[in-house]
């Protein structure tokens, strides 16, 4: 099916490399590392990094498509299409919001792209022993980056973490440099991993899926509904995508659910399915 055209409401233009990628068998792949994300933090970051990894390189390689090989990003993913997007991200310089205790930069560094970090908290940046030169501490609200700093700016699962998500989206895209990409990856709350390590209890209501949390495990949630954890909606993403782009800030080139296979993409144009069946939106934005 490599050489189908697709309708650009099921795979964007800008996707077109990931086909290949978002396989069902790589979706049952992450499904299975989640139980591991507080068991054996390194085995789920180690997996998501790699992901992570094959993700923006496909995303880089299809804006890269788009815009007709022009620029840095161009030059970078030249000549790669379904066929592979390996070396898209090379050269670039990347911003990872909230990147967390150093998997993610490790694997970065080893595909020769300046990468950095911007981490609140210093707990978090120390719980791996992964040390990195390139890490920041700092508010994702309050980027300390100059502006039009980054090639690529990119968050995963922080958005439901913050108290404005929105104004986290700002900032990263005030650093981005115009032409750059914005890569937007956040956690739907009424997916079946809005909980986080509450389960499905948040079905419930945030406040009593934590007093039931406390009750059962007697102790604090990692992620405190209120605190550290807050509802973020699918629509309220696609709808924020869209107001940038009538701002003239950005062009939004897709929206996609990460970890489903690129079959059912079409999803997140689907109002209340939407918010249930998509456990991770994915908001691609090239900045003007």
């Amino acid at each position: 099916m490599t050489g189908l055209k697709l309708p650009s409401f099921i795979v964007p233009r800008a996707l077109a490399p990931l086909r290949r990628f978002a396989t069902l068998r790589r979706s049952f792949g992450l499904l299975g590392d989640f139980k591991y994300e507080q068991t054996d933090p390194g085995i789920f970051y180690g997996h998501l990094a790699e992901d992570t990894i094959g993700l923006l390189e496909g995303i880089a390689a299809g804006a890269a498509g788009l815009a007709g090989g022009a620029g840095k990003q161009g030059a970078s993913a030249s000549g790669v299409g379904d066929e592979g997007t390996a070396g898209a991200l090379k050269g670039m310089r990347i911003l990872d919001v909230g990147g967390g205790p150093g998997y993610f930069g490790r694997a970065f560094a080893e595909r020769g792209v300046e990468y950095y970090t911007c981490e609140p908290d210093v707990g978090e940046m120390a719980a791996a022993g992964i040390k990195l030169e390139s890490s920041v501490r700092g508010s994702g609200l309050d980027l300390p980056f100059r502006d039009d700093a980054f090639d690529l700016t990119y968050s995963s699962n922080v958005a439901e973490h913050v108290p404005d998500p929105w104004r986290m989206g700002r900032e990263m895209l005030r650093v981005t440099a115009p032409g750059g990409l914005m890569v937007y990856s956040y956690t739907i709350w009424y997916g079946p991993f809005g909980g986080h390590e509450m389960g499905l209890t948040h079905y419930l209501g945030g406040d009593r899926a934590r007093r039931m949390y406390e009750k059962k495990h007697g102790k604090r949630p990692k992620n405190y509904f209120g605190e550290s954890l807050f509802k973020v909606g699918c629509a309220e993403g696609m709808r924020w995508g869209a107001a940038m782009e009538r701002a003239g800030e950005a062009e939004v080139l897709a929206a996609f659910p990460r970890y489903h296979p690129w079959w059912v993409w079409w999803m997140v144009h689907v109002p209340v399915l939407r918010e249930f069946a998509v456990s991770n939106l994915v908001l691609v934005l090239r900045k003007k």
